[in-house]
């Protein structure tokens, strides 16, 4: 276990894989995610491909970036969605999408884009939705949503979106290349449209990786569809098969953490930087008597939110 774990009271948020400016071994091994250089209390990670948007618990500055670009954005910041080109913020009042310029400060001059919203509204908003549509952090930076989808939560892949709506059901647009939308075909969809296979098996959760998407039931099943280079939907990759390691089998247990896919950057917590298509215990939460109750992917990083059993 890490130092800076044993320290950390026992929970709080750990990250492990691609570290900015450090080699990869650095990666490799589950430590404590630092805020500002200490540990603390954070709401939720943003992440991009360099760099992290940190949306902390208490304290200030509430909101800042980490890696590539660093900064501690402003006190009416609630929080943020970044990507390598703009950074995508929710204020008190509005949101802003402002571009990132190599080294130049963030959030100073004009944003690239700009939406008024009411305070009262900024208080529930849960980006990516906020009032009749989404927002991303790239162009376009806002799109509409029809009120008739009565959208519970959205998550945006590098060239999709999936929608839970209040009944459960799925819906899904965008690029289709990879099967990514899970209409059976790898057509693209300019609007939403209906992810028929799923209909009539109430839905509780989604998230959209790169080209490859998820959803659980409320009967906690685990649905995968897209891409699987690298194994990334759990299920057999010819190029993982190719370079395969050897696997130790585990038993099922809750709270506990299961990764695979692609390893290059140790983002699968396992120590190592092979790809799996199987679905591995990260074991070191169990070690430490931790449950896990949140996960964030990045592209190359995982962050973890465990507590004490």
């Amino acid at each position: 276990m890490a130092e800076g774990a044993r320290g950390s009271g026992g929970g709080g948020w750990f990250q492990f894989g691609f570290c900015f400016g450090k080699a990869t071994e650095a990666g490799l091994e589950v430590a404590p995610l630092l805020v500002g250089g200490e540990a603390g209390p954070v709401r939720c990670v943003r992440p991009s491909w360099s760099f992290s948007g940190i949306v902390r618990a208490g304290g200030s500055p509430p909101v800042l970036l980490q890696g590539a670009v660093c900064a501690a954005l402003p006190e009416d910041c609630r929080d943020v969605l970044p990507s390598e080109t703009h950074v995508l913020v929710l204020r008190e009042a509005a949101v802003e999408s402002w571009p990132v310029e190599g080294s130049a400060p963030v959030l100073e001059g004009e944003p690239a884009w700009r939406c008024e919203i009411l305070p009262e509204e900024a208080a529930t908003v849960e980006l990516p939705l906020v009032p009749g549509g989404y927002v991303a952090p790239r162009p376009p930076f806002f799109t509409p949503l029809p009120s008739t989808l009565q959208a519970r939560k959205l998550a945006l892949g590098y060239e999709h979106a999936v929608l839970l709506n209040t009944e459960g059901a799925l819906f899904s647009w965008g690029g289709g290349r990879h099967g990514q939308l899970g209409h059976g075909e790898l057509e693209s969809r300019t609007e939403p449209q209906l992810v028929e296979a799923l209909y009539g098996v109430p839905m509780v959760d989604v998230a959209a990786g790169g080209w490859h998407s998820a959803g659980i039931s409320e009967a906690g099943d685990l649905y995968v569809w897209g891409w699987n280079e690298m194994g990334q939907l759990a299920l057999p990759s010819k190029s993982v098969a190719e370079s395969r390691a050897t696997t130790t089998e585990v038993k099922r247990g809750t709270g506990e953490l299961y990764t695979w896919g692609w390893g290059k950057y140790g983002q699968l917590g396992h120590g190592q930087t092979a790809s799996s298509d199987e679905a591995k215990r990260v074991s070191c939460f169990v070690d430490w008597g931790l449950r896990v109750v949140d996960v964030v992917c990045g592209p190359w990083t995982t962050y973890v939110h465990a507590v004490a059993r």
